[in-house]
C-alpha cells in the first residue's frame, strides 16, 4: 500500500536545467592557496576562535568553538598554518565582511587524531548528540541550523516522524542527487543514527520523481530498514520544509510554530551524510558536495570541496573564463543571490555555484508598476498576499507587512518568477524582514536598558529611604537622650521648694557657668602659649625676653582669676541646688572646682609633653637618616624619646584619673548636667588621643 501524497497550494514548474551537471561523477578539488573560514556559517551566535596567527593546525582540528547553545564548532579543513584572523568578504548579497580565520595549507593534509564508532546502536543518544555537536554539523540545505539542537527537541515534543528532505527542487542544483546515487548507503546510515537519537515511529525519505537513479539507489540502501522512500511529484518549491511535511503527512505547520511542535523533525540529505561521517569515521564537517553549473563553466558537475575554498579557485579549476560570466550566483536561480567578489569562500551551506551566460540568465528587465493581476498570490505556496506585502514593504510600513505574515515567507521566488511587471518581489520582502528583525533587536535592547534604568532608580530610592530612616533614628535617639538629661536635671533641683528656680534662671546659670569655663580654658591656653614663646625666645637669644616675661605674669594672673571665678560659680551653683539643707555641699563644690583646675593643668602639661615627644621622634628620625650620625648620638636620642614617652604616659594616666574622680564627685553631688557631662567626655577623649595624635 503506497503512502498518500498531499498537494500543497500554489507552486510553479520552472525549467529544471539539471542535466548540465549530472553527466559526471562527484570529483575532488585540489587544495587552494588559502582557506578563508567564516566564523558565522550558521544561524545563531558566531563561533569563537581558539587559535592565533602563526599557529600550526592539523586537518580536523577545532579552530573555533561554539559560543552558545545555537552555534557550531569550526574545524581546519586541512593541515597548515593560521596566517590571519580578520574581517573578509563573506556569503551575503551585499558582500559584507565578517570575522574569518585564514589558513595556508602545507600540502600534507595531515589529520588530527580521530576515531569513529563501530556500532552506534550500543551508544547512548546523548553521547551521539555530543559527537554531532563537536563535529560542527549544521543543516546543509537551508539556513544552517545546528543539527545537534534540531535532534534535541524539548521533552514535551514527542517526535513521531523523521523526514529526510531529498527533494532538491531548485533548478540547476544536483548535489543531493549525485550524493544519493553514489553514497546512498552512507546517507541511510546517517538517517538511522538520527532515528536512534529521536526514536520516531516513522522514518520517511521524500524524493522528487525527476531523480530515478537516486530513487533506485536509496531504495536499495533502505532495504531491510524501517526507512520508507516516498516519491513526490515534481513541483517547485516542494523542497520547502513546511511544503514537504504537508505533502508527506498532511499536517500543516501553523504560523510561528516549529515542526518539532507537531512531532516532526526534518533533515537534509547532506546533513545525514555528515552525521554518518562524524559518527562512523569520527570526521567533523570540513567539506561538502557543491554543484558547479551554468553555461560559463567548461567543466560542469559536482565536486567535494573544502569549506573555506575561495570561489575563484573553483572557477579556475573548472576552466571558467570570467569574462564570459554574465551573472555569478551562489545557490540556485530561484533562492540564490548574486556575488560580485569571486574571493568569497565556500561555506557549509553552499550547495551550488551558478555561472551563467548572457543568453542563459539575462539581467532582469526594468521594474514596472504592479498591474494587480494576482498571479503572485496564485502561485504562493504559503498562501500569503505578496501584492499587499510588496506595497507596504516599498512604503516601509513594516508593521503592516507583519500583519500580512511576511515573516512566514520562505523567499522561494515563485511570485517574482510569474510577475509580468518584473518586480523583484523577494528583494522587497528581504528588505522588510531585515528591518523588522533590526527593529525587534532595537526594541529588545531598549527594553533591557529601561529595565536596567528602573532597577538602578529603585536601588537609589531604597538607599535614600534607608539613609532617611537612619537619620530619623539618630534624631529620635538624640531627642530621647536630651529629654532624659533634662529630666535628670529637673529632678535634681526640685527637692527643695525654697531653692527651686525657674527654667529661665536655671538656663542663665548654666550659660554663665559655661562662659566662665570657656574663659578659664582660654586664659590657661594663652598662658601656656606665652610660656612656649618665651622658651623659643630664650633659645634664640631674642631681645624681647623681659617683655615676654611681663606678659606671662599678666596672663598667669588672668588665668588664676578666671579659675577663681569658675570655682566660685561652681560653689554657688552647688549651694543653690543642694537638696538636703542639713548637709553642706561646699566641700564638694570646692573639690569639683579644684578637680576642674587640675584637669586643665594636666591638659596643658599633656600638650607640652606631646610636643616634646614629637620633637624627640623627629630628631631621632633625622639622625637615623643622616650619614654623619654616630651610634652614641642615636642612643642618646632614643633615650630622650623613651623619657618623653614615659612622661606622656604618666600625664595621660593622671588626666584619666582626674576625669574619673571628677565624674564620681559630680555624681555624688547630683549636679551632673548635659553641658558638664559633655565637657567631661570631651576631656576624657582628649586624654585617650594624646599619644595617638603625636
Amino acid at each position: 500500500m503506497s503512502r498518500r501524497i498531499w498537494s500543497f497550494p500554489g507552486g510553479i514548474h520552472p525549467e529544471e536545467n539539471k542535466k548540465q551537471s549530472k553527466g559526471m561523477p562527484i570529483r575532488s578539488m585540489t587544495l587552494p592557496k588559502r582557506l578563508i573560514l567564516s566564523l558565522q556559517q550558521h544561524i545563531g551566535k558566531p563561533a569563537n576562535p581558539v587559535v592565533t596567527p602563526g599557529e600550526t593546525v592539523l586537518k580536523g582540528q577545532v579552530i573555533a568553538e561554539a559560543s552558545a547553545f545555537v552555534s557550531a564548532q569550526l574545524h581546519a579543513p586541512t593541515s597548515g598554518t593560521v596566517v590571519d584572523i580578520a574581517k573578509y568578504p563573506v556569503q551575503h548579497p551585499s558582500g559584507i565582511e565578517s570575522l574569518c580565520i585564514v589558513i595556508e595549507p602545507d600540502g600534507k593534509d595531515e589529520w588530527v587524531t580521530h576515531e569513529g564508532i563501530e556500532d552506534y546502536t550500543t551508544f547512548d543518544p546523548e553521547l551521539l548528540l555530543a559527537k554531532i555537536r563537536s563535529a560542527g554539523i549544521i543543516g546543509m540545505g537551508g539556513a544552517g541550523f545546528p543539527t545537534s539542537v534540531k535532534l534535541n527537541p524539548p521533552s514535551e515534543n514527542n517526535i513521531e516522524t523523521l523526514i529526510l528532505n531529498a527533494v532538491e527542487c531548485e533548478p540547476y542544483i544536483t548535489a543531493d542527487d549525485l550524493l544519493m546515487q553514489e553514497r546512498a548507503h552512507d546517507i541511510i546510515t546517517g538517517l538511522l543514527i538520527m532515528a536512534h537519537i529521536l526514536k520516531p515511529g516513522n522514518i520517511l525519505v521524500g524524493i522528487e520523481d525527476n531523480k530515478p537513479e537516486a530513487i533506485h539507489a536509496m531504495e536499495q540502501a533502505a532495504q531491510n530498514t524501517p526507512v520508507e522512500i516516498v516519491v513526490v511529484p515534481t513541483k517547485y518549491p516542494s523542497g520547502g520544509e513546511k511544503q514537504l511535511i504537508y505533502m508527506l503527512t498532511g499536517k500543516e505547520i501553523p504560523s510561528g510554530a516549529l515542526p518539532a511542535n507537531m512531532g516532526i523533525v526534518n533533515q537534509n540529505t547532506g546533513t545525514a551524510y555528515a552525521v554518518y561521517k562524524a559518527i562512523v569515521h569520527g570526521e567533523p564537517l570540513i567539506s561538502r558536495i557543491t554543484t558547479l553549473t551554468g553555461e560559463a563553466f567548461d567543466t560542469k558537475g559536482n565536486v567535494e570541496v573544502l569549506v573555506g575554498t575561495p570561489i575563484s579557485h573553483l572557477l579556475e579549476q573548472a576552466h571558467v573564463d570570467i569574462n564570459n560570466i554574465n551573472r555569478l550566483i551562489m545557490g540556485g536561480p530561484m533562492m540564490g543571490f548574486a556575488i560580485s567578489n569571486i574571493d568569497v569562500p565556500v561555506v557549509k551551506t553552499t550547495n551550488c555555484i551558478l555561472a551563467s551566460s548572457k543568453n542563459e540568465l539575462p539581467l532582469p528587465e526594468a521594474e514596472n508598476p504592479c498591474i494587480r493581476c494576482g498571479e503572485c498570490a496564485r502561485v504562493c505556496p504559503v498562501q500569503l498576499l505578496p501584492q499587499q506585502m510588496f506595497f507596504y514593504a516599498k512604503a516601509q510600513e513594516f508593521d503592516k507587512t507583519k500583519q500580512y505574515h511576511i515573516m512566514d515567507c520562505i523567499e522561494c521566488g515563485a511570485c517574482a518568477y510569474v510577475c509580468p511587471s518584473n518586480i523583484p518581489l523577494v528583494q522587497y520582502y528581504r528588505f522588510a524582514k531585515g528591518n523588522i528583525r533590526r527593529q525587534a533587536i532595537e526594541t529588545l535592547q531598549a527594553d533591557k536598558s529601561r529595565e536596567r534604568f528602573e532597577h538602578h532608580k529603585e536601588r537609589l530610592e531604597k538607599e535614600a529611604a534607608l539613609k532617611e530612616a537612619k537619620r530619623k533614628a539618630r534624631a529620635e535617639a538624640a531627642a530621647k537622650k536630651k529629654a532624659a538629661r533634662a529630666a535628670l536635671s529637673t529632678s535634681s533641683t526640685s527637692g527643695s521648694a525654697e531653692n527651686e528656680a525657674s527654667p529661665s534662671n536655671e538656663q542663665a546659670e548654666e550659660t554663665k557657668l559655661l562662659v566662665l569655663k570657656t574663659a578659664a580654658a582660654t586664659a590657661s591656653k594663652k598662658f601656656v602659649e606665652a610660656k612656649k614663646a618665651l622658651a623659643v625666645a630664650e633659645k634664640n637669644g631674642a631681645d624681647n625676653i623681659e617683655t615676654l616675661k611681663e606678659k606671662i605674669a599678666q596672663l598667669e594672673d588672668k588665668a588664676n582669676k578666671a579659675k577663681e571665678n569658675l570655682k566660685a560659680a561652681i560653689a554657688a551653683k552647688k549651694s543653690e541646688t543642694n537638696q538636703t539643707p542639713a548637709i553642706s555641699h561646699e566641700p564638694l563644690a570646692k573639690e569639683n572646682a579644684e578637680a576642674e583646675i587640675k584637669i586643665n593643668q594636666l591638659r596643658e602639661e599633656s600638650v607640652q609633653a606631646g610636643n616634646a615627644l614629637k620633637s624627640a621622634k623627629k630628631a631621632l628620625l633625622a639622625a637615623k637618616s643622616s650619614d654623619t650620625t654616630n651610634e652614641n648620638q642615636v642612643k642618646t636620642l632614643q633615650e630622650t624619646v623613651a623619657d618623653a614617652k614615659g612622661k606622656v604616659d604618666t600625664i595621660k594616666a593622671a588626666l584619666r584619673e582626674a576625669i574619673k574622680k571628677q565624674k564620681a564627685q559630680s555624681g555624688s553631688s547630683g549636679e551632673s548636667t548635659p553641658a558638664s557631662t559633655a565637657e567631661s567626655e570631651a576631656t576624657e577623649a582628649t586624654a585617650n588621643k594624646t599619644e595617638d595624635g603625636l
